[in-house]
Parts: C-alpha cells; structure tokens; sequence
C-alpha cells in the first residue's frame, strides 16, 4: 500500500499542506477546529510523521527530561500529567528519569541535551549536589532547564513551587482552632529545601500562637511511609506527648497513622494527625486524611508553559521566571477536637 503524504492529509482536511504541518510541528499555534480536523484526516489517510526529518529539520528534539527523585512517589504523578498534557498540545513529549542516576557529576544530565534526545529539562529534585549543580549552571544548555516543586537556594534557574511556608501555617491555626495547644511535627528529610520551609514556618507559627513545643515533639523523617512509622513508634514512646501532629507530607501522615493501627491506636481519637500535598489516595484513606493541598496539575502545566516559552523563544528578554502557586486547606476525618 502506498504511504499516506501530507498533501493526502490537507486534501482530507481541507486546509493547506503549510496549516498541516504547522498543526503537526506546533499545534499550540493553531486553533482548536483546525487541530480537530487535522486529526481526524491523520486517522482517516493513515499518516504517519517522519520525527527524524522533523528533528532534523527544525534542530530540535521536540522532547523535554522531566528528573524524578524518587520515580515510585505518588505525589509525582499528577505533576507529570500537568507536563504532559501541555508538552503535548505544543507537540512534544516528556522523558523520564531519575535523579539517582545523576549524582556522579552531572554529566549524563547534559548528555541528554547534548545527544539532541531532549530540548529542555525540568528537575523536581533540589537534593543536587554542588558539583552537578555547578556543571548545570555553566552547560551551554543552562537557559533551557527548569526547578519545579523544589529548588536550589542561591541557584539562578527559574523555578514554579508552592506557598510551603503558608501551608505550614494553614495547617498549625487548623488545628489549634480545634483546641489543640501540643503540637508536633514530623519533618522532611535534613537538607531538603522544602523541609526547611515547613519546619521554620511551623515553628515560626507555634510561637506566633504562643504554644508550648518540646525539642522530641518534632521528630525527623523523610516523606516516606517508613519514618512515618518510625515517627509513629517515637510519639507512642513520648511520656508527654502532642495531641496533634503535623506531618511534611502525606505518606509521613499515612505510616503514622498505619504504625498507630498496629498498635491499637485510633486516629483522631488518640491523636489528629494531617500531612501535606493532599495526594489522590489521601480522600480514600481510612480515616480520610486532613492534608494541604498543592495543585499539582497546575504545577506540571506551570513548568511545562514556562519552559516552552524559553525552548520555542530563546531571545525573549524577559520570561517568567518564579511562580509561586497557592496551596488550599483540605478537612477530613483524621483530625477533630482533642479527646479529655
């Protein structure tokens, strides 16, 4: 059978073989209409884009590296929908990979740039090291890379996160508007950007309400199921324990809570316990977990439109370079009032 040509797609379209090959390479730039019915003649010839010519004819890969540092999180998925979603409407796609792979120098970072196999790079991880972190801000590549979620202080990238900071005070008066006076924190892990801005801002507001806060009542973890049932063992262990606790993140809340169970301990009875993120299994949590919702989808886009603009307009003087997203208190059943 003869192979499907774009002319046979315009022809099908009823548009011009130029609108159809903007549409393929950049359907960003092209109303909804046009995409729809350029779509529908793709399916309908059978046509299929030659992305190696298209690479090598427009210089680009047309493929973006979004760095995990944790590729079995959860709290990812929803980010990486957001990328996804809008690397697609402007005709690209979205690599994967992790940042533990990367921590011998950085090198394999900017092979990815340099083997044309990716366009541009979002990293979700702010645990790089000095010198992967140097090599990145000297790569020729530098202005096509991207932070998101995390960050690195003192870094020059642009970078899209949330209101951390706020998010810890949101949950602190939430909890002390149900009475609570004893509060505890179960942190992220040491050196971890957004771990520091929660612990400072969950101090910050502990003093500012003029609460007690014992050195054992904030307990280190980091993020995972497993320090929250470490964290869990160590507040069971506590002669005088919070009556609430504030955990950085959701699956630190989720093994507390799990830990609690085990020993026969219900939540919020015995304790109210909330996380941060606000992930898609924290409403089907038993009991429905009170949380801080970041709007992960929003972040993905965020970053994805962000690093376009920087990939599609190299010469733009002045684009975007922080943004920082609202975060919204979410109330559910593990945390009430704290039991006499």
């Amino acid at each position: 059978m003869k192979s499907s040509t774009l002319q046979d797609v315009a022809r099908v379209a009823k548009v011009s073989t130029a609108t159809v090959s903007r549409t393929l390479s950049n359907p960003g730039i092209v109303s909804e209409s046009t995409r729809r019915r350029v779509a529908e003649a793709v399916e309908i010839t059978g046509y299929r884009i030659n992305r190696a010519a298209r690479n090598l004819r427009t210089q680009r890969a047309h493929s973006v590296l979004v760095l995990l540092p944790d590729l079995a999180n959860p709290f990812f998925s929803t980010i990486l929908e957001g990328i996804s979603r809008t690397l697609s409407h402007r005709g690209y796609s979205m690599l994967i990979a992790s940042t533990r792979q990367v921590h011998d120098g950085g090198e394999r970072l900017i092979d990815y740039l340099d083997d044309a196999r990716a366009d541009g790079m979002i990293i979700l991880d702010g645990g790089l090291d000095a010198q992967v972190m140097a090599m990145l801000e000297t790569a020729p590549q530098a202005g096509r890379i991207l932070f998101a979620c995390e960050w690195v202080e003192g870094a020059g990238f642009p970078s899209v996160r949330c209101e951390n900071g706020e998010g810890a005070r949101m949950a602190v008066t939430h909890l002390h508007d149900l009475g609570h006076r004893r509060i505890g924190h179960v942190t992220g892990p040491e050196g971890n950007v957004l771990m520091h801005s929660r612990r400072n801002a969950f101090v910050a507001e502990t003093a500012r309400l003029g609460l007690d806060l014992k050195s054992d009542w904030i307990i280190a973890g980091d993020f995972s199921l497993a320090a929250g049932c470490l964290a869990a063992q160590a507040w069971i262990a506590m002669e005088d324990r919070p009556t609430a606790i504030f955990c950085a993140s959701d699956q630190l809340a989720m093994g507390f809570i799990a830990e609690l169970s085990r020993h026969g301990l219900t939540v919020p009875d015995a304790v109210s316990v909330m996380g941060f993120d606000d992930i898609d299994f924290a409403e089907q949590f038993i009991p429905p977990l009170t949380s801080i919702r970041q709007d992960r989808l929003s972040i993905g886009e965020t970053a994805a439109r962000m690093l376009m603009a920087r990939i599609v307009t190299p010469g733009d003087g002045n684009p975007e370079h922080a943004a920082v997203l609202p975060v919204s208190l979410v109330v559910r059943g593990s945390t009430a009032p704290p039991r006499r």
